[in-house]
């Protein structure tokens, strides 16, 4: 049937939307813009002025120094930027503003459509106590713990006792893993807390802190929702979420191997009633703590875009940036709940430049070769390419290397035999370590839980992945040294072999 002006799925969609992001998720707005016909705005710091993602935008602008401070987190520089280009809205992508109700509220004030929760929303379930106690109002499960934020370590010390040991402290004012700490008796109290604090009050600008009881070998898994500004909330099922270095996560999968498929309705029954109980509107996550009796209880909402949102797309066929602009610009959702399908299974993981046998630690540099796998079932979502220095400035995210499958077996084996075809030589990435991980017994049979890298991973247990991919790092930087303008568009040196080969033995001998 013919739809009329009137019709709110037939509402036009922006002319032209500000991606104030950068790396990956910009690039991979501005791929989705591109498809539904919008014109991207890019931004970008000092250092990122080739990045990727302003390569690829349809116009860029620059907002200042390499500090994020001084640059993606200048809510004025942002606004004037949109203002500027003629954008009519902003995705936020994740991290920098993405979960700061300032800048939604900012945009609005503005007269920007800001592509994602309101500011009431943003700012309820970014404040965790409250959020936990909204939840609690809604009937939803939540861990047990503090209901207020603690302001002296008296408090907390208290409340630990209470509670009882081993217990979580976290930070009232944010998430992401930051101001987290494991407790596991009243002797480590009081240095964790200090550590909690510190970190707290460096990553949020408050030292708040709440306790959890902690549960044994959690498992992590997230349910997606989607909602509408006509009310509509729907769910995408879960994300497995748990092999977490550092509270943060590294590979995650859909589905999860932890629960069966009453625990899958009711957990995404309950997301749903927990999206509805703050109006929720655009895409946002419900994250959940499972203990080993498959019962699960809320942790936090996240109120963007995730990072591993291409797995939920790659078993549900949903688009999902796609979604989230659609729905800013008041359009209905265009499925219910019935018509959301989970098909095969998907595997992705986070390709970083960081040095796993020296505890994941940054290793930025210059890429002097790059070699990306692709073939059937593969999606690389990267905000690099060949010759791009990774910046010390940002977080050390490379790409999102995805596997999908009819089943987990074949997502396992086509994930490993893209990453065996995964080519980097200049800065140090955890390649190897996804490899180590999914071929680990425990992995494979599903046994995991948020505790597996730190159980399982040692220095000295990743295979030499680089001698054994020698022909292949070989080849490509054969390739490289044959091709016009070398690696870096200048002529290539009179002997360029030697190079390569240097290169190569590099690699092979890195640590």
């Amino acid at each position: 049937m013919a739809t009329s002006r009137s019709d709110p799925a037939s509402r036009p969609l922006f002319r032209r939307v500000l991606v104030a992001n950068r790396g990956e998720i910009a690039v991979r707005i501005v791929r989705a813009c591109r498809e539904l016909g919008i014109e991207s705005v890019a931004v970008f710091s000092e250092p990122d002025r080739s990045a990727l993602h302003v390569r690829q935008a349809d116009r860029a602008y620059p907002i200042g120094p390499a500090a994020a401070a001084e640059s993606y987190l200048r809510i004025d520089k942002l606004i004037a930027v949109a203002k500027e280009s003629g954008a009519e809205a902003v995705h936020p992508g994740y991290g920098f503003l993405s979960e700061r109700a300032a800048f939604a509220q900012a945009c609005a004030d503005a007269g920007l459509v800001f592509i994602g929760p309101s500011a009431i929303a943003i700012a309820a379930m970014g404040d965790k106590v409250e959020a936990r106690r909204l939840m609690r109002r809604a009937g939803v499960p939540v861990v047990p713990g503090s209901d207020e934020a603690l302001g002296s370590d008296a408090e907390v010390d208290r409340v630990a006792n209470d509670i009882g040991f081993p217990v979580m402290l976290k930070a009232a004012g944010g998430g992401g893993g930051k101001g987290m700490r494991l407790v596991a008796s009243a002797a480590e109290l009081k240095s964790a807390l200090r550590a909690a604090r510190s970190e707290a009050k460096s990553a949020f600008g408050d030292d708040r802190v709440y306790v959890e009881k902690a549960i044994v070998r959690p498992r992590h898994i997230e349910v997606q929702v989607l909602g509408d500004t006509a009310g509509n909330v729907v769910h995408l099922y879960e994300r497995e979420c748990s092999i977490q270095r550092r509270h943060q996560k590294v590979i995650e999968e859909s589905p999860s191997t932890a629960i069966d498929q009453r625990t899958r309705d009711q957990m995404g029954e309950v997301a749903v009633q927990a999206a509805r109980a703050v109006d929720y509107v655009s895409a946002g996550t419900i994250e959940f703590l499972v203990d080993q009796d498959r019962r699960f209880y809320f942790l936090e909402m996240n109120t963007r875009i995730q990072v591993e949102h291409p797995i939920t797309e790659a078993v549900t066929g949903i688009d999902l940036v796609k979604a989230q602009i659609e729905i800013a610009a008041g359009r209905p959702l265009r499925f219910e709940q019935r018509d959301v399908v989970q098909r095969g299974w998907a595997i992705e993981c986070r390709i970083y430049a960081e040095d796993p046998e020296r505890n994941f630690l940054p290793a930025p540099g210059r890429i002097d070769v790059l070699r990306v796998p692709s073939g059937i079932g593969i999606r690389d979502d990267s905000g690099v390419y060949e010759g791009f220095e990774v910046s010390t400035h940002y977080d050390p995210i490379l790409s999102k290397l995805v596997a999908w499958g009819s089943n987990r077996d074949e997502a396992i084996g086509r994930m490993l035999r893209a990453l065996r075809e995964y080519v980097i030589v200049g800065p140090t990435a955890n390649v190897a370590f996804h490899r180590w991980a999914l071929e680990h017994p425990a992995f494979r049979a599903g046994d995991i839980d948020t505790g597996f890298i730190a159980r399982h991973f040692k220095p000295g247990v990743l295979p030499d992945g680089a001698a054994a991919d020698l022909p292949l790092i070989g080849a490509a930087l054969a390739a490289v040294s044959a091709t016009p303008g070398g690696t870096n568009g200048v002529p290539a040196p009179a002997a360029p072999r030697s190079r390569w080969r240097e290169l190569a033995r590099r690699e092979a001998l890195r640590e």
